[in-house]
């Protein structure tokens, strides 16, 4: 590899760093789907990679930037599913690391939210090593975008809340009755990741300090071709995954701003009349440009298994 370039997929180019002479490692966030949503600063880290540890809902087109060279190791974890231990994870990140390899732990989304970076990093500097941290697009800021809507607006939230629906094995999960109060007082946005499993406990805890009729929006594979989504209240919650059949991965967006989403869904309607049914519960994702023609055409490489 050129160490003067950083040569895209199509053959375009931009600065790039130095490869290292000594072993690395570098959390990246990979972004919610996408690949035209990883930034420069991944896909160089990623180009640059000796060996990848990848999750499981990392996009394979975002791996057409490894180098054909690169060795790939999915390590999938994934709510639901037998998943590689986090304990064994970390261990082969070090060992990569200690043989000299340029290490990439490729996440979906930002490795820092929601994405167990922060247990990789304190595992890491326990043991002499020091990594770099590359931000991605996080899911729940693509699931509101892919709908039209802002996560804040000063008419209808003055911030935004990340929470997990999923609580760690033998810990207590959030206290929605609090955060439901929280949000309905402070006009909050709750973003709510790892939430399908316990939609139906959130639900209940939530109706405890929020109206009802609080729009709510959930929005499964965001940002991809296969993006389905609907909008509906709280207390029709559970109901609407059930019969729109919405699992994981999801995203759940509770709050005044799906209004904004049901707007730019009608707005949307407005001028596709060929569009029919429930305007709340087409598919959005013509907000992203996915043009075949431009994403790599690189064959599957075999990845390796741990």
């Amino acid at each position: 590899m050129n160490d003067q370039l950083f040569v895209r997929p199509d053959n375009t180019s931009l600065p790039s760093a130095a490869a290292p002479s000594v072993g690395s490692c570098t959390l990246v966030g990979a972004g919610p789907g996408d690949p035209d949503l990883l930034t420069i600063a991944a896909a160089r880290a990623i180009q640059q990679a000796t060996v990848l540890l990848v999750d499981d809902l990392v996009n394979d087109a975002v791996l057409e930037w490894a180098a054909p060279s690169a060795r790939i190791v999915h390590v999938g974890k994934r709510g639901g599913c037998q998943s590689t231990p986090q304990a064994f994870i970390q261990r082969l990140m070090l060992q990569e690391v200690q043989s000299g390899e340029q290490v990439v732990r490729l996440k979906g989304g930002d490795p820092f939210i929601f994405g167990r970076g922060g247990e990789e990093v304190e595992f890491l500097r326990a043991h002499g090593v020091s990594p770099r941290i590359i931000n991605g697009v996080t899911a729940g800021l693509a699931a509101v975008t892919s709908l039209g809507a802002p996560l804040t607006h000063r008419d209808h939230a003055q911030g935004v809340v990340f929470i997990t629906g999923h609580a760690k094995p033998g810990g207590a999960g959030p206290d929605w009755a609090q955060l439901a109060q929280t949000a309905h007082s402070a006009r909050l946005t709750l973003v709510i990741y790892m939430g399908v499993a316990g939609a139906n406990s959130i639900t209940q805890g939530l109706l405890r300090g929020l109206p009802g009729d609080t729009p709510v929006a959930i929005v499964q594979h965001a940002s991809l071709p296969q993006q389905r989504q609907a909008i509906t209240t709280l207390t029709e919650l559970p109901a609407t995954m059930a019969r729109e059949q919405l699992g994981s991965p999801s995203i759940i967006v509770v709050g005044d701003i799906v209004h904004c989403a049901a707007l730019a869904a009608q707005a949307e309607r407005s001028v596709d009349p060929q569009q029919g049914g429930d305007p709340a519960l087409h598919n959005t994702s013509s907000f992203y440009d996915y043009d075949s023609e431009a994403l790599p055409t690189r064959a599957p490489r075999r990845a390796a298994q741990p």
